[in-house]
């Protein structure tokens, strides 16, 4: 609002009372005029944050919702029962996006690699490549075009950096699986100031395990021996040196060691593959052993080191491993992801809820496991007797009984109760990976030692049935359902699991792969750049609206 004085000159005619003689005086006033000026909406901001829940797709945002809301001894109780998410839903606009390989030649389902792709470049990707366009051309991605505009750049996961997302962002591969080769473009192309995760496994020699020359090295630099343990390199580039030596990045292979770091590159590779899964945080918390940064405490450090840029930042954020439990068809883990998702969204809110500078985006790359809650036949509700007065048919009081078995809240607290994963479940049964020689009665105490559940000894003998696959020439899970979408051999006796407890749960899944399912778009900061999120799009878009947000267009 805009304020104008302006002096008026106002001509009066005062009568004396003493004589008749008129007297005519120029009397000088100043009046206040306001103006209003309309205010500039803003439609570029400085930073950008990308926050993707892998595989996490509305069905999953409603399992953390409810537990959030709803669930008897939800651990969000002292926050008004609200989760990070909806904060940003009612702050922000909140839309959905597809997902599968975009254009005419494309497919139906994506990958991660494919899915993050689009979100990088904003242009048609092909299944299974990094950052790569559907004719195999290398295409700029939103970090390296903010980096070129002077901009500082990270990538945060709880999987591994050379993981298909991250890795989308910043490298450029005909297939994902050429890890060791993105391991190098992301040390040496130079665009990245921030990366932290797990993954180290690619960036050590291939004789590390063997050689107590390169271990005595790996552990002056502060390197546990759990990070170094392994080598997936086939060579013996050693380019976790070549990172501090030659590159200028401070080193993190701890918590503690990532919170003492200055600068303004940082390399932290926190586990030889994958770092802990949400039920091994949640139980490290409770007795205060973790030794590895949560994904909240990566959020954070990433945030204060990219933020000391005058010029601004793009930073990326994954909570992958939501999608593993998607795959592995584990409602427990997938809902203690989701939780410590929400931790790192949480302060991601807390940093940027006061500013005007800063979008933030949070989807996903796509579902996992076609998920769901379900009413079954199982255990179905006893009768009882309610007073409302709508409970007389014709005078005679009738008992209120459901014919189906719809899913107590309880379940919600039991799912958050669950103390090993099904990969957990599978090792304590069958060290040795024959799952097919473990007894129906192993596999009922073992999943009752790790979850909230008895199940049946006849639904428990399912587990270990196994059929001889000719492709790989052993021993894998029989599906009575799907089983053309179960194609992870071994790992998918995750599956058999899940049906065994399935009606113990009141969940359903369709597949140990991905759905085509629209995921939710969440966008928080100045409306004028938020709100075109609120509609239906697809991934390409995404990534299109926010490098025009960020003055990347060119």
């Amino acid at each position: 609002m805009n304020k104008k004085l302006l002096t008026v000159a106002i001509s009066a005619i005062l009568l004396t009372a003493c004589d008749d003689d008129t007297k005519t005086v120029e009397v000088i006033k100043e009046v206040e005029v306001i103006k209003e000026v309309p205010v500039q909406e803003v439609t570029q901001v400085k930073n950008v944050i990308l926050m993707i829940g892998d595989g996490m797709g509305p069905q999953q945002v409603g399992l953390l919702e409810e537990y959030a809301q709803r669930a008897p001894n939800s651990t969000y109780k002292n926050k008004g029962n609200q989760t990070a998410l909806s904060k940003l839903a009612a702050g922000g606009h909140l839309g959905l996006s597809l997902n599968a390989p975009h254009g005419a030649t494309g497919s139906l389902v994506t990958d991660s690699a494919c899915s993050a792709t689009q979100l990088a470049t904003g242009i048609a990707a092909g299944s299974e490549m990094i950052g790569l366009d559907a004719e195999g051309n290398k295409v700029a991605t939103i970090l390296e075009k903010a980096k070129a505009a002077g901009k500082a750049t990270g990538l945060v996961s709880d999987t591994r950096i050379t993981h298909a997302t991250p890795a989308a962002f910043a490298a450029h591969m005909p297939h994902r699986s050429y890890e060791a080769e993105i391991a190098e473009q992301l040390v040496r192309s130079g665009n990245v100031d921030v990366m932290l995760s797990g993954g180290a496994r690619v960036f050590l020699p291939k004789s590390t395990p063997d050689n107590a020359e390169l271990k005595a090295q790996f552990d002056a630099l502060g390197m546990p021996s759990s990070v170094y343990k392994k080598s997936k390199r086939g060579d013996e580039t050693n380019l976790v040196v070549e990172a501090k030596e030659q590159h200028g990045y401070g080193l993190a292979f701890d918590k503690a060691q990532l919170n003492s770091l200055e600068g303004e590159k940082v390399l932290g590779l926190f586990a030889n593959s994958g770092m802990n899964d949400a039920i091994a945080y949640k139980a490290c918390q409770q007795n205060d052993s973790c030794t590895q940064p949560s994904l909240k405490e990566m959020t954070i450090k990433a945030l204060d080191i990219l933020s000391k840029d005058e010029d601004g930042f793009f930073l990326m954020i994954e909570g992958g491993q939501i999608d593993w439990a998607g795959h592995a068809n584990d409602a427990g883990w997938m809902l203690n992801e989701l939780l410590k998702f929400d931790e790192a969204v949480e302060a991601v809110h807390e940093w940027v809820k006061d500013r005007n500078d800063t979008l933030v985006v949070v989807t996903a790359d796509h579902e996992t496991g076609s998920f769901g809650f379900s009413y079954s036949k199982h255990e179905r509700p006893e009768a009882q007797t309610l007073s409302g007065d709508g409970m007389y048919v014709n005078g005679v009081a009738k008992e209120y009984h459901p014919k189906f078995n719809f899913g107590p809240l309880a379940q919600l607290d039991k799912l958050y109760a669950q103390t090993g994963t099904f990969f957990d479940i599978l090792a304590a049964a069958a060290p040795d990976e024959a799952y097919e020689n473990v007894s129906g009665s192993t596999w009922q105490a073992t999943i009752a030692d790790m979850t909230a559940y008895t199940v049946t000894l006849d639904n428990a003998a399912k587990v270990g049935q196994s059929v001889y696959d000719e492709n790989s020439a052993d021993m894998i899970p029989a599906f009575e359902d799907f089983s053309d979408f179960y194609v992870y051999a071994k790992e998918d006796y995750t599956g058999k699991i899940a049906r065994a407890l399935a009606s113990e749960q009141n969940v359903v899944w369709g597949t140990g792969t991905h759905t085509a399912a629209p995921v939710p778009v969440y966008a928080y900061g100045p409306e004028g750049v938020t709100k075109q999120f609120s509609t239906m799009q697809h991934h390409v878009d995404i990534a299109n609206k926010m490098m025009t947000a960020l003055g990347l267009t060119e």
